[in-house]
């Protein structure tokens, strides 16, 4: 008499339970491999090209008003300055976004941030940037009057210019995330007894230092 063999639903359940299991590690093997290869693709395009910080550079500055009011402290400060911004990437495209400037004494900020409008930067293009800082009663330390005498005296003033903000690469269609990046603009002006019956003014052209 032969003996019939049966398998039982338990059985049967395991085995479907492993088939599924089985079915999503090879979706999941696959999606991370082609994951995988994205990313290194991106990576070799990336190091291919390379990307070169911007460079930035001020061709003109101008100081209309620094003046102290009364015995508070309180700075009011005008300045007109123009900037060279250029990107020195043959295949590299910049976006720059939430661009703030400003203008620094003796690490004391003495205007405002001004914003910039985002812009788009081709390859190897450059733009001229004219910014407008205003400074209204701010705060500075009590020996702002006396560095800024000293200075006066010694024939020379020393600027800060300041930019803050973010930008994106772009290499063909793809796009980068955003990178924080910093300018820092020296100019060293003429400081005479004319300010403030007229500006104190520097138009050589200083090279920025950039960090990205």
């Amino acid at each position: 008499m032969s003996q019939a063999l049966s398998k039982s639903p338990k059985h049967c359940g395991d085995k479907q339970g492993l088939r599924i299991k089985k079915h999503y590690k090879k979706i999941y093997a696959v999606f991370s491999t082609l994951s995988t290869a994205i990313i290194c693709l991106i990576f070799v395009v990336w190091l291919i090209l390379h990307p070169t910080k911007p460079q930035f550079s001020l061709k003109e500055a101008d100081i209309y008003l620094l003046n102290l009011s009364g015995s508070n402290n309180l700075l009011n400060s005008s300045v007109q300055l123009t900037l060279l911004s250029k990107n020195p990437n043959q295949k590299v495209g910049i976006y720059y976004d939430e661009l703030q400037v400003y203008a620094q004494y003796k690490g004391q900020q003495i205007t405002v941030y001004t914003s910039l409008p985002p812009f788009y930067q081709g390859h190897e293009d450059s733009n001229l940037l004219t910014v407008s800082l205003i400074g209204n009663g701010l705060p500075v330390a009590p020996s702002f009057g006396y560095e800024v005498g000293r200075d006066q005296t010694a024939g020379r003033l020393i600027l800060n210019i300041k930019v803050l903000g973010r930008l994106r690469w772009k290499v063909g269609t793809w796009v980068s995330g955003r990178y924080r990046v910093n300018v820092d603009c020296v100019a060293v002006m003429a400081f005479g007894p004319s300010l403030p019956s007229g500006p104190l003014s520097t138009r050589q052209g200083t090279r920025c230092s950039t960090t990205v």
